[in-house]
C-alpha cells in the first residue's frame, strides 16, 4: 500500500477527532477521509459537512462493513474502544484508537489479542501528547547517566484543579461505566512515566471523591466512584521509588504539573505552571541548583500521531507512539491503582503486557 491512498473511516468524531485527527489526516498526502459515523446520524451529518467528508454512515459496523475502507479512527469515550477495534481488526481495517485504550485491563488485552491475531494490521493507539517533546532528551539524559541510579519520581499533577465544587455537573469521565477504572489525567502521565523510567513493579493506592455527588444531565443526584484526588506510591522495576499524585481538587496549587526525578549524580525537573508552559531543568551533584535544559533539535518531538499512523500503514515505519502492548501496560497501572483503592493493600503489576 505504499503509493495506495488510504481510505479512512472516522468512528466518533468528538473533540480530540475534530481537533487534532481529522485536520491532521487531510494534511497527508494520498490520505482521504471517506465516511463518518457518530453518536446519531444527524450529528455524523453535521461533521461530514464541515470537514468536506463524503460519506455518513448509519452506525459504525456501516463503516466496518464498507470494503472501501482500509483504516479506521475511532474516536469514542472507552466503554466502546474495545468492541469497536475488535470487529474492526476482524473486518479488516487498520485501527487508530483514542486514549484511554480501554476501560481495564482485560478489555485491553482483548484488543491486543486481536491485534496478535492479524499481524498484518496497523493498530495504534493515540499517545499522551503533553511531554512529546521532552521525552526523547529526558531518556538520553538518564541512559547518559546523567542523574546517576535512579533514587526517586516525585509527580504532582493538578492541571485544572481548583477548590470543590459541589455543582459541577458529571463528566463522562466520572461515569464508570463509560470510563472504567481510567482516573483523571492519570493514565497519561503514566504512560510518559514510563517512557522515562519504566514500568511499576508494586503499589499502593490512596484515594478519594472529595466531592461526594454530583447532579446528572437530568439533575439527578450521582454518587462519585471514580477519585478527584488520588495518591500513589511505589516501587519501579528498574529499581527506585515513585510518589505520584493526581487531583482536581486543590485549590491555588502552583503548577499544572511538576516531576521530579532525582539520582544518586543528578535531579531533573519537569515543571508547567498555571498558565505557562512546560520546562526541563537539569542540575547536577555540586551544582548550585537547577538550570534550563536547551532541547536539541533531533530530540524536540511533537505531535505526528496522524502521519505515523499512515506511515505504518504503509510500512515506512512502526507503531511508536503508542504500541497496544504498551497500552496494555499502562491499563494495568490503572487497574493495580483502582484494585489497591479498594483493598487498602499493595498490589504488584503483572510483567509486560503478554503476562
Amino acid at each position: 500500500m505504499s503509493q495506495d491512498t488510504i481510505r479512512i473511516g472516522l468512528i466518533g468524531a468528538g473533540g480530540n477527532t475534530r481537533s487534532r485527527h481529522i485536520p491532521g489526516f487531510q494534511t497527508q498526502k494520498g490520505v482521504e477521509l471517506v465516511t463518518v459515523a457518530n453518536r446519531t446520524p444527524a450529528s455524523a451529518a453535521r461533521v461530514a459537512e464541515e470537514f468536506g467528508i463524503a460519506g455518513v454512515a448509519e452506525d459504525w459496523m456501516a463503516v466496518l462493513e464498507d470494503e472501501t475502507v482500509d483504516a479506521v479512527c475511532i474516536g469514542t469515550w472507552p466503554y466502546m474502544h474495545a468492541p469497536m477495534t475488535v470487529a474492526a481488526l476482524e473486518h479488516g481495517k487498520h485501527v487508530l484508537c483514542e486514549a484511554r485504550m480501554a476501560r481495564d485491563g482485560d478489555e485491553a488485552r482483548e484488543m491486543l489479542d486481536a491485534h496478535w491475531r492479524h499481524p498484518g494490521l496497523v493498530a495504534q493507539i493515540v499517545p499522551a501528547p503533553h511531554t512529546l517533546a521532552f521525552d526523547a532528551t529526558i531518556r538520553e539524559m538518564i541512559g547518559a547517566g546523567r542523574i546517576g541510579e535512579l533514587v526517586a519520581l516525585d509527580a504532582r499533577i493538578t492541571q485544572g484543579s481548583d477548590f470543590p465544587n459541589a455543582d459541577s455537573p458529571v463528566h463522562w469521565r466520572q461515569d464508570r461505566v463509560l470510563s472504567g477504572n481510567n482516573i483523571m489525567s492519570m493514565g497519561i502521565w503514566y504512560e510518559a512515566i514510563m517512557r522515562w523510567v519504566g514500568p511499576v513493579g508494586r503499589l499502593h493506592a490512596m484515594g478519594q471523591a472529595v466531592v461526594p455527588h454530583r447532579r446528572d444531565e437530568d439533575g439527578n443526584r450521582v454518587a462519585m466512584t471514580i477519585p478527584d484526588h488520588v495518591d500513589v506510591t511505589a516501587t519501579l522495576a528498574q529499581g527506585g521509588q515513585m510518589r505520584f499524585c493526581v487531583s482536581t481538587v486543590l485549590g491555588h496549587a502552583p503548577m499544572a504539573g511538576e516531576v521530579m526525578i532525582f539520582g544518586t549524580e543528578g535531579t531533573l525537573r519537569l515543571a508547567q505552571p498555571n498558565g505557562g508552559a512546560m520546562a526541563l531543568e537539569y542540575g547536577k551533584r555540586g551544582a548550585k541548583g537547577l538550570s534550563p535544559v536547551k532541547i536539541a533539535k533531533k530530540n524536540q518531538g511533537g505531535w505526528r500521531v496522524e502521519e505515523e499512523f499512515c506511515n505504518a500503514v504503509r510500512g515506512l515505519e512502526a507503531v511508536s507512539h503508542t504500541d497496544f502492548a504498551t497500552g496494555v501496560d499502562y491499563m494495568d497501572f490503572t487497574d493495580a491503582v483502582t484494585e489497591s483503592l479498594a483493598s487498602g493493600e499493595s498490589v504488584r503489576l503483572p510483567h509486560g503486557a503478554g503476562s
